[in-house]
C-alpha cells in the first residue's frame, strides 16, 4: 500500500467515525420526535369484581352471606381480622382514558346482611358501552334466519334406525377360580 492510499484510508475511516459520532448524536433527538408519534399497544386491563347498580339493588339487609355471594359473587377481598366484612374492589385500565376504581362493601352481622356501603355504580348497559368507547363500531351482521332462508335450506336425511344390541347373558363367570 502506498502512502497516498493510506492517508486516503485513514481519511475515509476518520469520516466514517465522525459521521456515526453525529448520527449518534442526533439520535437522541430522533427518537424522542419518533416516540411521540408511535406509542406501543397497551392491553385493558380488568381485576376484581364488576358490581352493576342492579346487583347492587338486588341486595337487602338481613340476607345470609349465601344470598350476597350469589348475587355478588365470591368477594375480591376477606380478612381474618374483619370476618364480618367482605369487599368487592373492581379496577379497569384502559390506554388513552382515566383508569376507573369501584368498591362495593359489605358488612354482616354474623350470618345475615347488616349494610352494604358503595361508590357510584353504572348499570350493566352503561358498563358495557363503556367497554366499546374509542374502538370503530363497523355495520353488525344479523345473527337470524328470516322466514323464507329458512325454507331454503335443505332438509336434513333423517338418521338410520340404531341397530338392536346383543342381549347380555344372563349370568357371568365367577371372578375367581372355585377352588381357593
Amino acid at each position: 500500500m502506498t502512502d497516498l492510499q493510506r492517508r486516503s484510508t485513514c481519511l475515509i475511516l476518520l469520516f466514517a467515525a465522525s459521521a456515526g459520532l453525529v448520527a449518534c448524536g442526533s439520535l437522541n433527538s430522533a427518537s424522542n420526535s419518533i416516540a411521540g408519534v408511535v406509542t406501543p399497544y397497551k392491553m385493558d386491563i380488568v381485576q376484581g369484581n364488576f358490581v352493576s347498580k342492579e346487583q347492587a339493588a338486588a341486595i337487602k339487609p338481613g340476607m345470609s352471606r349465601a344470598q350476597v355471594r350469589d348475587i355478588l359473587g365470591t368477594p375480591l377481598l376477606t380478612s381474618i381480622f374483619h370476618a364480618d366484612r367482605w369487599d368487592y374492589v373492581f379496577t379497569f385500565k384502559r390506554q388513552g382514558l382515566e383508569p376507573q376504581a369501584r368498591k362495593v362493601t359489605v358488612f354482616f352481622k354474623g350470618d345475615t346482611l347488616e349494610r352494604m356501603e358503595a361508590d357510584a355504580l353504572p348499570t350493566e348497559a352503561e358498563f358495557v358501552a363503556s367497554l366499546d368507547s374509542g374502538r370503530k363500531s363497523g355495520k353488525v351482521p344479523v345473527l337470524e334466519m328470516t322466514e323464507e332462508a329458512l325454507k331454503q335450506l335443505p332438509v336434513p336425511a333423517k338418521a338410520a334406525e340404531p341397530k338392536p344390541l346383543a342381549p347380555l347373558p344372563a349370568s357371568y363367570p365367577p371372578l375367581e377360580p372355585a377352588g381357593n
